[in-house]
């Protein structure tokens, strides 16, 4: 299995299972079945708020003998959602999301968004959301360095082998390794080819920090919530289907293997078996350098996780 190596020497599995609007009912046998078909490496967050029906589904995959808890690369977002930026939020929430997942590590752990909101404590409401009680989003005035310096005590606890942020730009990125006590070892970011981000990831790489993908198919995984800027759709665009049939692969596995051919890892989710097993399937064919390049020029700089259009403009972390 083809894996990106982090600053603590551990190998992140190059292609992941996402576990984004995976239902909270089918949740826990769609891990299963992740696991099943070969995934080593889950991606959650906080916010989607199906951890504990993913941490069932890794504990029955165990129990019967499919994996081993080291085998399996979970990676979580959340106080670090944004919610529990404050250092003294960040033992507990943690230690929540641990005992929803069933584990005593996690093997990354993210900053979800470099954006901090008021407290919501999770007896009151969990997942936090965005919003308050009566819909309106309340900052707070928490900097990225402390919710760092407590991302730092988390790892120096064991309760994460390596940490990293999610949505973070290059001058984020450059601020917090000048105060950085631990290393930084991943990022996360949008990235397809409509948005290809190529200095951030060229940044973000000439600094041993890995990179990994989401939304890797493009609008297609924002239509169901109407955040897809009624843009073409990649999985149809000619240029990336007539590549598919070029090498008798689907747009989906063409398009998942653009970004891995960059160095950059992916978590595509699907609720299909079969298409499950696809995007699995999709490192064992090369694009050429022409190709390569034909899908890079897509590039539109089209973002489609932008909370400051989306959600508020006081949170415009990308203008």
């Amino acid at each position: 299995m083809a894996t990106i190596a982090l600053k603590s020497g551990a190998k992140m599995p190059l292609v992941g299972f996402g576990l984004w609007k995976i239902p909270r009912d089918i949740c826990a046998d769609t891990v299963y079945a992740a696991l099943q078909a070969g995934y080593r490496l889950l991606d959650g967050a906080c916010d989607y708020g199906n951890e504990k029906e993913a941490g069932e589904g890794l504990r029955r995959a165990i129990a019967d003998g499919i994996v081993k808890r080291e085998e399996v690369f979970i990676t979580t977002k959340a106080r670090l959602w944004n919610t529990f930026h404050k250092r003294e939020h960040a033992h507990a929430i943690v230690k929540k999301q641990l005992a929803d997942w069933g584990v005593d590590y996690f093997d990354l752990y993210l900053i979800h968004f470099p954006i901090a909101i008021a407290y919501v404590d999770p007896a009151h409401r969990y997942p936090p959301e965005w919003f308050g009680d009566d819909g309106k989003v309340y900052l707070q005035n928490t900097p990225i360095q402390e919710t760092w310096e407590a991302m730092e005590e988390i790892l120096d606890a064991g309760l994460a082998k390596d940490i990293g942020v999610s949505n973070f730009n290059g001058s984020l990125i450059c601020d917090l390794l000048r105060y950085a006590k631990r290393p930084l070892s991943a990022l996360q970011i949008e990235h397809h080819p409509y948005l290809t981000q190529d200095a951030l990831i060229k940044f973000a790489q000439s600094q041993g920090i890995a990179v990994t993908g989401y939304s890797s198919l493009g609008p297609a995984s924002w239509l169901e919530i109407d955040m897809h800027h009624h843009i073409p759709a990649l999985l149809k665009h000619n240029t990336i289907t007539s590549i598919a049939q070029a090498h008798g692969k689907s747009p989906a596995q063409v398009l998942l293997r653009w970004t891995t051919q960059r160095g950059i890892a992916i978590v595509p989710k699907s609720n299909s078996p079969a298409r499950l097993l696809e995007n699995f399937n999709s490192t064992d064919f090369d694009l050429t350098a022409e190709q390569l390049e034909q899908i890079s020029s897509l590039n539109q700089n089209i973002r489609l996780n932008n909370p400051g259009e989306g959600i508020d403009q006081r949170l415009s972390i990308f203008a």
